[in-house]
């Protein structure tokens, strides 16, 4: 009876250490216990509304081409009104951050992710201040060496991508870019894929714009803070789970 006594009492404490430990493993796998909390990421994209974005330079409304559906924004060209440029801007300005978000286009659609954008009245475009990651139907490019710094996840018209990550037009992509003003380092993550990586100041970035397109741009890429974008052009781009946290 002893023994039996203490096989039961043998048998309870191992199950109940057991038990222990499978909470404590499964308490390491929470997102919690991660090194980027879930709680340093805010969302841009709301569900049926652009609060917090407003259409560039749009002082008197009269600008369209947006909508939202489900906490899907969708520019789509045709349905642009309003003269001027149509792009999508953050109403708050940031400097160094990570975002995320997925993107997908029509066919031979293509559109951009900017950053350090100036809406300055002195300023048309939005390209003319922030420097764009590409978004874009990379059929158009393919394998031409000559506009692989034209392509999907390319700095535009800067630095080309390691390889061409891209989904077929219609499908969805995701993005997951950092801006690291400190550590002067900009990086884009391609459908899981780290693919690109840049310097955002210095002589190495100055050396890039000289041989760009934006070399007689004065105020391009000075802008260290400002607005986030999401540009207009001609088809129609869609983003969701637009998230971002401040670094």
């Amino acid at each position: 009876m002893k023994t039996r006594f203490l096989f039961t009492t043998f048998s309870i404490a191992f199950l109940l250490l057991s038990c222990q430990n499978s909470q404590k493993k499964q308490q390491e796998k929470t997102p919690e216990s991660t090194e980027i909390k879930s709680e340093d990421w805010i969302n841009l994209s709301n569900s049926n509304s652009l609060e917090g974005w407003h259409i560039y330079q749009n002082e008197s409304g009269e600008k369209t081409g947006w909508s939202v559906s489900e906490g899907v924004f969708t520019y789509n060209s045709e349905m642009a009104e309003g003269n001027g440029n149509k792009s999508l801007i953050t109403d708050e300005k940031y400097s160094s951050f990570e975002i995320k978000f997925d993107w997908k286009l029509s066919p031979n659609s293509n559109s951009g992710f900017m950053w350090g954008v100036s809406e300055d009245s002195k300023y048309d475009h939005p390209y003319l201040t922030g420097p764009e990651i590409q978004i874009i139907d990379a059929e158009i490019y393919g394998d031409d060496p000559k506009n692989q710094i034209h392509t999907t996840a390319a700095l535009y018209d800067m630095i080309a991508p390691d390889r061409v990550m891209a989904k077929a037009a219609g499908d969805w992509n995701t993005y997951h870019i950092t801006i690291n003003q400190e550590a002067n380092v900009g990086t884009v993550v391609h459908n899981g894929e780290e693919i690109n990586r840049f310097p955002l100041h210095g002589p190495e970035w100055d050396n890039l714009v000289e041989n760009s397109k934006f070399s007689d741009m004065e105020g391009f890429g000075k802008y260290k803070e400002g607005h986030l974008c999401l540009q207009d052009h001609p088809g129609i781009i869609s983003y969701r789970n637009i998230k971002i946290r401040k670094l």
